[in-house]
This record gives structure tokens, sequence and C-alpha cells, in this order.
């Protein structure tokens, strides 16, 4: 059980997140796809990841580079959770990618003394590697987003939106003592203490930083909190969901219209605020002149636009890119772009 210990401060600064957090998604699913709980909220989603998985190296080989960081029992680093507003997962990388030495070398040394088996040399040697650690990290949370949950993200923000327009409702006739009651069964509000199901034995005390909850679909039965109590104090707590079915993956159709390598390169332009060609082809390990070709012809369909700014050619999505992309359930998209509250 974990116990948290209100003040009456904590209880002026609750904090409910409205949207779906993307690594805190992404590490709950990395915890699923290593066992079999759920099978029928989650089973056609393995199954399907699976099956991506075997058609994409890039994915595979960053799946198992996370597989070493998110076991799916024990101690995760707090580091691969960084808090975010909203759904931007730019954003949350680039704070990865942040993470202090000292950090990194702490939270990786607790990882090591938690496994059975010693990390690759990569996680073992953050000293002198603190940098390509981080960007290897960050690179593989993306090609593990883009593989795991983009073809269901709009599943995913759908059920995460239910749940709080539930406890917004709560809150608004009862107040915090009424949002907090809320979370059972998983939690039990016996003022000042929520006592949440947890696997192991811990107290938190908030001492006036209030408390953050996240909700989530990937997270399976009980919540989860970041490990060290240092850091502002966060509970993500599972939302009720329905099972994935085949009419979620607008991806696969996409993939038929346009052909996978033309669909990944509007995905990733659709990514950002602008892409050029040689960002393009980086990012999906195409020659450049393939990209280029690609580019051309989205462009011709008037679902990229092109300009030149001093020696760059930069490339975005039109809105008529990013309403098929959202029929698909891209996540990556910038418009729009929600902020939690």
């Amino acid at each position: 059980m974990l116990r948290i210990h209100f003040g009456w401060r904590d209880l002026e600064n609750v904090r409910l997140v409205q949207q779906p957090d993307p690594l805190w998604e992404l590490m709950c699913a990395v915890c699923r796809l290593q066992t079999d709980e759920g099978p029928l909220e989650f089973g056609h989603w393995r199954q399907r990841s699976t099956h991506l998985l075997a058609r994409d190296s890039r994915a595979d080989t960053a799946l198992r580079t996370l597989r070493t960081l998110i076991p799916a029992t024990g101690y995760i680093p707090d580091f691969l959770t960084p808090p975010v507003t909203g759904e931007n997962l730019d954003a949350a990388l680039d704070k990865v990618r942040a993470t202090p030495r000292e950090r990194l070398v702490a939270e990786l040394a607790q990882l090591a003394a938690s496994r059975p088996l010693p990390l690759p040399a990569w996680v073992r040697g953050p000293h002198e590697r603190h940098t390509s650690t981080l960007l290897m990290t960050a690179d593989a949370l993306r090609d593990s987003f883009r593989v795991l949950l983009e073809p269901y993200w709009r599943q995913v923000r759908s059920a995460v939106g239910d749940d709080v327009a539930v406890r917004a409702r709560a809150a608004l006739g009862g107040g915090t003592g009424a949002l907090l009651a809320g979370l059972h069964p998983f939690a039990r509000w016996n003022p000042p203490y929520l006592d949440v199901d947890y696997p192991v034995e811990r107290e938190l005390r908030l001492e006036g930083r209030g408390l953050t909850l996240v909700p989530s679909y990937f997270c399976w039965r009980r919540p989860t909190a970041l490990a060290d109590p240092g850091l502002d104090p966060v509970l993500v707590y599972p939302v009720a969901k329905q099972p994935f079915d085949h009419a979620l993956t607008g991806e696969e159709g996409l993939e038929r219209l346009l052909g996978r390598t033309r669909s990944a390169v509007l995905a990733e332009v659709a990514g950002h605020r602008t892409r050029t060609t040689a960002d393009v082809a980086r990012a999906l390990h195409l020659a450049p002149a393939s990209a280029s070709y690609q580019i051309g012809v989205l462009r011709g369909a008037g679902l990229i636009v092109s300009r030149r700014v001093g020696k760059r050619v930069e490339h975005s999505a039109t809105p008529l890119a990013h309403g098929l992309l959202s029929g698909s359930g891209s996540p990556l998209r910038r418009e729009p772009m929600f902020r939690s509250g």
C-alpha cells in the first residue's frame, strides 16, 4: 500500500491532468506488452503491435532498448516520465534529453541494483556517454510511441476525456475530497490520508506540494507513482477502457491508400511545425532522393506545402493532411494541440 499524507495546503493544490500523458502511457504500454495482463483489453493491441514490430526493425530495436529501462515489474527510472503540459510528445522528449548527468547516473545505478542481471554496456557507462545515452533513449521513446500508441491514440484520448469529465463533475459538486474519494476502488480517501493499492509498502508526504492526478489508458488495475519522493508528486491511475478493435486502426487504411513509406513521410512532416527533406530522410532512414520524391508526390496531392527559408526548403502538412491523419488516429500532429488545465 502507498499512503499519501495530505496537509491543508495539499488539498488546495490537487491537479487533474485533462489529457493523456504521452510518456506515462508509453511506459505503461511497454509494461503491458511484456505480460499477458488484460487479454480482453489489450489482446488485439498486443497481437497487432507484435505484427508491426516484426515489420519495422527500427521500432523493434527501439523497444528492446526500452525494455532494458522499463521492466514489467520493479523500479523504473523517473527521468523517463518528466512533467509535461498536454499531449506534446516533442516537449516531453526534450525534457528527457535535458536530464542532468547526476540524476541520470543515480537513477540508472538504482535500476542496475534492482536487476538480477547486469545492464548493457550503453546503460552502465552514463558518466562517459551521458548525452548519447539520452539521445538514444529519446529516439527509442519516439519510435516505440509511433508503433505502440500512435494507431490507438484517438481511443486513448477519448477514454481519458471521459474519465476527466466524470471526476471534474465530482470535484465541482463535492470539492477535492469528492475527487479523491472517487478514486475508489484502487484508492481509499481517509482524511488526511489517501491509501493507494500498491505493490510495496510506502509512504509519501506531500508537504505542501500538492498532487497531480494523471489518468491513463495503459495503466492496469492499480495506480503507479514516481519512485523519488523528492520529485513533484504524481499519481497515475487507470481509466475505464473498451478493448481496441480493428475499426480503430485507421493507420492501416492510410498505408493502403498512400503506401507505407509515403504515409510515414506524411506523418513525420505533420508531427512537426516544419521539416526539411534531410530531416525526413534521417528520421525514417530513407535515401535523400527517396525522401525528396515522396515529398514531391505528397505536395502534388495537396498534402504538403513547401517554402524556401534562406538556403533551406521547409515542408509542412496542410489542413487536408491533418484531417487525414486525424482519421488515422495520429497523435503527433500539431493542430490542434491541447493544454492541460
